[in-house]
């Protein structure tokens, strides 16, 4: 196991790794990307990311990553993508245990035992937000990204970029595969994840990404991801609503 202290905005830029890795934010919040998919991973969740898929890890804010790395051959879980699973209490403990540098072959294979006899798959919605390549739908797509809640039109920032809104349109949906309103929903749905992630409150949350009002962002929350904010983010058997 190896610990990370990742400072806000730190980034692990594009890698794999020829060993399973459990990656896990003791403290914060990490984000971890693939060629098309994004999973925010509070403390109660964590990623398994196979051998050899590429990805790369960020940070919300501060975050502590903790990261347990086995073999394949030695690995009893062949899941070919990246699986979230819930981090609870003694998956914690056990992570810790393998940080210990002292501990011998024969202790440390018994807690790799552990640790995967433990790995419970959970599901967690991925938003796969993809920058556009089109340079004026790109120049859009990166002031949503640093304000998702801005609300201008494609007609407002066609007349910003010098491009028509149907050009607008037709960029973002030939180089995304989304129109441009799914785009901007999931674009704020990722962003609201994050923030809630980091315990944020859900009606602060809903305004900061664009949303009117607080039920119209749980409503949409839902949709996605099948749950309300409070419960997608709760411990495994937690009743939170």
């Amino acid at each position: 196991m190896v610990t990370f202290e990742m400072p806000s905005g730190f980034v692990f830029d594009w890698h794999s790794h020829d060993d399973h890795q459990l990656a896990w934010a003791a403290s914060g919040v990490l984000t971890v990307r693939t060629d098309r998919d994004a999973w925010v991973l509070p403390p109660t969740r964590a990623l398994v990311i196979p051998a050899g898929i590429r990805h790369e890890t960020l940070s919300a804010g501060n975050a502590t990553m903790r990261a347990v790395y086995l073999k394949p051959d030695r690995c009893p879980v062949s899941w070919s993508v990246c699986t979230p699973v819930a981090a609870g209490a003694l998956l914690a403990e056990v992570i810790g245990y393998l940080g210990d540098s002292s501990l011998d072959p024969q202790r440390r294979a018994h807690g790799e035992t552990m640790l995967v006899d433990l790995l419970e798959p959970v599901t967690m919605t991925t938003f796969d937000v993809r920058m556009p390549t089109d340079e004026r739908a790109r120049a859009v797509a990166q002031v949503l990204f640093d304000d998702p809640a801005d609300g201008r039109t494609l007609a407002h920032w066609g007349r910003d970029v010098g491009a028509s809104e149907r050009t607008l349109a037709r960029a973002f949906l030939a180089d995304t595969g989304l129109p441009f309103g799914q785009w901007r929903g999931q674009l704020r749905l990722r962003a609201a994840t994050v923030a809630l992630a980091t315990g944020e409150p859900v009606a602060q949350v809903a305004r900061e990404v664009g949303y009117e009002s607080t039920s119209a962002f749980v409503a949409a929350f839902r949709r996605a991801t099948g749950s309300t904010p409070a419960a997608y983010f709760a411990h495994p058997g937690e009743a939170r609503r």
